[in-house]
């Protein structure tokens, strides 16, 4: 099992499945991963709303890869622990014209930054803000040729913005292409669920993250296994994620996928997993705000399921 480590630059800010690899892994390897803030390094600490005005969102997001994981092929799951997400001290939020869940009530652009402690922020007082770093968008390649924004989310991962994907957390893809092509970045100091103002707080970041392979495996979109939490307000949980242009049809994929895996992994019949995700799931927002795309999160907790490997 080797480790590596991946510099930000020179960073990419569409999904091509034609671009060249920047790092080759075995499966059990651990890569560092540097990622720069999702502008990619155009918003710095001394900026002002003008300047913020200025930036290049064309090159939103700053992702770090493609990493060429060997011996992936279509067909398999890709396993990706999280090893850690580190902040490094700053971070900046924004609100965006025509941008964001409420962009009829705040029309006017607004800049905010950040200074970050080890484990809060008190820069929007009276407020505390808890740090939680993860990293907004996770993806492989998507299976189609060609270039796409990775504004939308999708079966492959992406901008997902689901915030349990923080230190700790596992999250499993299905490969699309060979060596599966993974890349990260948007790293989020902390977010709600929805991200309502269309950003967390946004950061650069240290990420570590370790990879393995699951040959020939069913997986028809990202499933993520969460953590262990310390606050009592969270639970660790099997989360089912679902994004598509309409909230409902998110949430009944995310239910029904939910539902599937409950009867491949812990045998139940199918309208018992249907009452069972009734009284313990909890379907979340992870974000509103990548139009058209919606991602829901379908949330079960651990404890009422024994204990189980999935892979």
């Amino acid at each position: 099992m080797a480790e590596f480590s991946l510099s930000a630059n020179p960073f990419h800010s569409r999904w091509n499945r034609s671009l060249e690899p920047r790092l080759r892994i075995a499966p059990g390897d651990t890569v560092h991963l540097e990622c720069l803030d999702s502008s990619g390094a155009q918003v710095h600490p001394a900026m002002t709303l003008p300047g913020f005005l200025k930036i290049d969102r064309g090159l939103i997001h700053a992702l770090t890869g493609p990493i060429f994981v060997e011996r992936a092929e279509p067909g398999d799951v890709l396993q990706i622990d999280v090893i850690e997400v580190a902040h490094k001290g700053w971070g900046w939020s924004s609100i965006i014209s025509g941008l964001g869940f409420l962009k009829d009530r705040f029309p006017e652009p607004y800049f905010f930054q950040w200074q970050l402690e080890h484990a809060v922020s008190q820069s929007l007082a009276p407020a505390i803000v808890p740090l939680r770093p993860f990293c907004g968008v996770m993806g492989v390649a998507p299976d189609e040729e060609g270039e796409f924004r990775t504004r939308p989310p999708g079966n492959f991962g992406g901008n997902m913005d689901v915030r349990e994907l923080s230190s700790g957390a596992t999250l499993y893809l299905p490969v699309l292409n060979s060596g599966a092509l993974f890349s990260a970045g948007d790293a989020h100091a902390a977010q709600g669920d929805g991200e309502v103002c269309i950003n967390g707080i946004e950061c650069p970041a240290d990420v570590t993250l370790r990879f393995q392979l699951h040959k020939q495996r069913k997986l028809t979109g990202p499933l993520i296994e969460s953590p262990s939490y310390r606050s009592r307000t969270e639970e660790d949980a099997w989360i089912v994620v679902e994004s598509a242009d309409d909230a409902i049809t998110a949430a009944r994929a995310a239910t029904s996928r939910m539902i599937d895996l409950l009867i491949d992994r812990w045998g139940f019949a199918d309208v018992r997993a249907y009452l069972l995700c009734s009284v313990a799931m909890n379907l979340r927002f992870s974000q509103v705000v990548n139009e058209p795309m919606i991602t829901v999160s379908a949330l079960l907790p651990k404890q009422v399921l024994p204990s189980r490997k999935l892979f």
